[in-house]
């Protein structure tokens, strides 16, 4: 008998917390703070803090850290603003530190 699968999910490290779906990632060849991270288009049970512009790889842009709404942990950034036309497409989107998430055992 098929078993019923749910949602793949992203749990923060410290708290597993449920913080962001394996279906929302748009890249995993992202580079973060500690490492290697990855672009979600959503994120879920986040505390987003106050935007500061920031000179990152890709160029200036306007973004605000994310922490995992439980624990606090610190998770990585939103994108608020790319001022290159060419970043423009992570507007709104999400950077988890690969570090900083666990993929959940169920899948």
């Amino acid at each position: 008998m098929a078993q019923s699968v749910g949602p793949r999910l992203y749990s923060c490290c410290n708290c597993r917390n449920h913080v962001g779906l394996h279906d929302d990632i748009i890249s995993k060849a992202f580079q973060g703070r500690t490492g290697r991270a990855f672009l979600f288009s959503h994120a879920m049970n986040i505390v987003v803090g106050p935007k500061e512009d920031r000179h990152l790889l890709t160029g200036l842009h306007t973004v605000a850290d994310i922490s995992c709404a439980d624990c606090n942990e610190p998770l990585g950034w939103k994108y608020e603003r790319a001022y290159e036309t060419s970043q423009k497409y992570k507007e709104g989107k999400f950077i988890f530190e690969k570090a900083k998430i666990v993929k959940e055992e169920d899948w």
